[in-house]
C-alpha cells in the first residue's frame, strides 16, 4: 500500500505542474468565449476525459507506440513544442473583443466540441511535455516490474490520472467564477500573459528536444 501511495504522489507531482490546469483555465476561457456556462462545463468534462485516456495511454503503451514507428522522445518534444508555440502565437494574435463577438455569431453550438481534443486537450492541456513525462514514468515502471503484472501499481496510476482529470474539470468548468472576479480587463491581461508563456514553453520544449538530439549524435559528428 505504501508503494501504491508513493506511485500516486510521484505521478501527480511529476505531471500536475506540467499540465497546470490552474494556469490553463484563463486560456480555456479565452478560447471558449461566447459560449454558455453549461457548454463550457460539458466541454471541460470532455477535455478531462480525453486527458485521462491520453495520459493513461502514454503511460502504458507510449513507449511501444514510439518504438513501433521508430520515433524517439526528443522528436516528440520538437514536433509537439512547435505545435504549442504555434497555438500560443495564435492566441497572442487573437482579435479584439468586438471582433471576437462578431465571429462567435457564426459559430454553431457544436463547434466547441469539435475542438475538444485538438487543440483544447492536445496540446493545450496535455502537451508534449506531459506526454514525455508520462511515457518516461511508464518506461521506468516497466523496468521495475519485469516479473509480472503489478495490479497495485496500475491501480495507483489510474487513481492519479483520475485526480488529475478531476482537477482539469474543476479548473476549466468553473473558471468563469475567476473571470467574474478579475473582470474582462484582468482576464485579457492574464490571457495575453498566458499566451506569451505558452510560446516560451513551446520554444523550451523544442530546445529540449533539439539538445537531446544533438547529444545523441556521435562525437565525431558534433
Amino acid at each position: 500500500m505504501a508503494e501504491a501511495i508513493k506511485t500516486v504522489l510521484l505521478f501527480l507531482s511529476a505531471l500536475f505542474p506540467i499540465v497546470n490546469p490552474l494556469g490553463g483555465s484563463p486560456v480555456f476561457l479565452a478560447l471558449t468565449k461566447g459560449h454558455s456556462p453549461e457548454t463550457r462545463i460539458a466541454l471541460s468534462w470532455r477535455i478531462a476525459m480525453d486527458s485521462f485516456f491520453l495520459l493513461i495511454g502514454s503511460y502504458f503503451i507510449g513507449t511501444h507506440v514510439l518504438a513501433f514507428f521508430g520515433i524517439s522522445l526528443p522528436v516528440v518534444q520538437v514536433s509537439g513544442g512547435l505545435v504549442v508555440t504555434a497555438l500560443g502565437w495564435t492566441m497572442l494574435k487573437q482579435p479584439d473583443e468586438s471582433e471576437h463577438r462578431e465571429m462567435n455569431r457564426n459559430v454553431q453550438p457544436q463547434d466547441p466540441f469539435r475542438q475538444a481534443f485538438y487543440p483544447l486537450t492536445l496540446p493545450l492541456t496535455v502537451g508534449p511535455g506531459s506526454i514525455s513525462v508520462a511515457i518516461t514514468l511508464g518506461a521506468n515502471a516497466a523496468h521495475h516490474h519485469q516479473h509480472g503484472i503489478n495490479f497495485l501499481a496500475i491501480l495507483a496510476v489510474l487513481i492519479g490520472s483520475v485526480l488529475l482529470a478531476l482537477s482539469i474539470f474543476l479548473c476549466y468548468g468553473f473558471g468563469d467564477r475567476l473571470a467574474r472576479i478579475l473582470r474582462p480587463t484582468g482576464m485579457t491581461v492574464i490571457m495575453r500573459l498566458s499566451a506569451f508563456l505558452l510560446v516560451c514553453i513551446g520554444v523550451q520544449i523544442v530546445w529540449n528536444g533539439i539538445r537531446a538530439l544533438l547529444l545523441s549524435l556521435p562525437t565525431t559528428v558534433r
